[in-house]
């Protein structure tokens, strides 16, 4: 069957109904135009719950705690969750049968009229795409945000014009996943750019090394090249030396070195080539890692036509997404902030230079296997003592303390709040970045750093001071 848009009547199974939306919405664009749809998933009815709500009224049949073969051999379609490895034994059963397997972001990509840009990386890629949208919106462009971010857009996707524009994150999972081919309008889709960037130790559970964990991040740069189309990447990564293609325009990046071409920084201000985007003062985005995703998200915005002078009047209102060096204000008189996006240790570690030395760290979840020396050798100096807690919590503690910082280990993220505020020294400052996966107790990071907020709560002073946004309740995911 070809995926192209012929869905009427068709017998399509959705692998991995999932939390996160991309499942149902999937589901529910492929029972709308008419196609007989089989959700399965492993998990029981009892778990996945919120997202068999979302698919109330629908038309679907659900095949839910097992998995069974004739939904993968005698169907016409298969779309699978990304979570799902390609080496999965299902998907190796339909490719047996001849079924051809696709995905949602792929069903996206092939049939958005609009303009696309699309980011991808260990770290920062949710940062930039929310920056690049903003500043989208403020040159005065129709843009859409989407993807692993947390919306999934492929039920709007047919509404959307040729005139407007899609900032689309994906992951390397969405990446590894995509068919080697595609163009349901007999096209490739519009990538007009992308972005990679960085590639840092993470999801070796899933890749096995970080060289093939490399390879699906780099995947991203065919979707440019379809186009003849803009990859942005940092020069100064030797990784990104080699990445290249006939098809491919490339525009490197400087954040930290000196240079008069690329994206740079220099004399105060954020530039393309030599012409001025904006001041760097002007940013007020919590954190110094939000410079280099801000000077890549300028760098996009301007090889999609932006206005340079909107550009530079939009970087003081450019605001960041929840859970990233978020200052969530004073409690107890103590300074704190949520950078519970967090889970790798070169995702804590980047924010160290944030913070002022002489801060309580809070870290734990599931260890992801990842090294934790450069860690724990930059939290020396730095940080005055650590709260372990989760699964990890007993190995971050025994790491930290060896190298002579003050550790203990609890449970929960709860108690290591409480045991947090028992330790703080006056005016000490309190920063909240696991370092780990949120699995062994959460279903994702936002569950976990929601968590930690509310645990915050006995400790907040009752002055009408004490700002609105300590507790937001983030709609946006990571």
């Amino acid at each position: 069957m070809s995926t192209r848009f012929e869905f009427e009547g068709r017998r399509v199974t959705v692998q991995g109904l999932g939390l996160f939306g991309g499942g149902a919405a999937v589901a529910r664009f492929l029972a709308r135009r008419g196609a007989r749809v089989t959700v399965t998933d492993t998990r029981t009815a009892a778990e996945l719950a919120p997202a068999i709500a979302e698919l109330a009224g629908i038309p679907v049949r659900f095949v839910l705690g097992e998995h069974r073969r004739e939904d993968f051999a005698e169907t016409d379609l298969v779309v699978a969750n990304p979570a799902v490895a390609p080496s999965n034994a299902w998907l190796s059963l339909a490719r047996a049968a001849g079924v051809p397997i696709t995905s949602e972001i792929a069903l996206f990509l092939e049939l958005c009229p609009a303009r696309i840009a699309a980011v991808t990386g260990t770290q920062g890629k949710s940062s930039t795409c929310n920056t690049l949208h903003q500043l989208l919106l403020a040159d005065g462009q129709r843009a859409h945000l989407g993807g692993n971010i947390g919306r999934s857009l492929v039920e709007s996707a047919e509404s959307m014009r040729a005139d407007e524009v899609v900032v689309l994150e994906i992951s390397s999972y969405q990446l590894e996943s995509l068919p080697a081919v595609l163009g349901g309008r007999g096209t490739p889709p519009r990538v007009e750019a992308v972005c990679v960037t960085n590639v840092l130790a993470d999801h070796l559970d899933r890749h096995g090394t970080l060289e093939q964990y490399a390879e699906a991040k780099r995947r991203i740069l065919g979707l440019s090249a379809a186009t003849g189309g803009w990859a942005v990447l940092s020069a100064e990564d030797p990784r990104f030396a080699t990445w290249s293609d006939p098809n491919l325009r490339r525009l490197d990046a400087f954040p930290n070195r000196l240079s008069d071409r690329g994206l740079n920084v220099r004399e105060g201000h954020f530039r393309f080539h030599r012409e001025p985007l904006g001041r760097v003062a002007d940013l007020r985005l919590p954190g110094t890692f939000q410079r280099d995703n801000t000077l890549l998200a300028l760098g996009l915005a301007r090889l999609l036509g932006a206005d340079p002078a909107r550009l530079f009047a939009a970087i003081p209102g450019l605001s960041a997404l929840p859970h990233r060096m978020q200052d969530l204000g004073t409690f107890a008189g103590h300074r704190v902030w949520d950078n519970g996006v967090s889970t790798t240790p070169d995702s804590t570690l980047a924010v160290f230079g944030s913070l002022e030395p002489g801060f309580t760290l809070l870290v734990g979840g599931k260890h992801k296997d990842l090294p934790l020396e450069d860690l724990v050798r930059s939290a020396q100096g730095r940080v005055r003592r650590v709260v372990s807690f989760g699964k990890a919590g007993e190995l971050l503690r025994a790491a930290f303390q060896a190298a002579g910082i003050d550790a203990r280990a609890v449970a929960t993220v709860p108690e290591a709040v409480e045991a947090a505020f028992e330790a703080l020294e006056p005016g000490e400052a309190l920063l909240f970045s696991p370092a780990c996966a949120s699995y062994d107790q959460y279903l994702n990071f936002q569950e976990r750093a929601l968590t930690f907020r509310r645990s915050l709560e006995r400790f907040r002073a009752p002055s009408p001071e004490t700002p609105e946004r300590c507790l937001d309740k983030a709609g946006r995911g990571g």
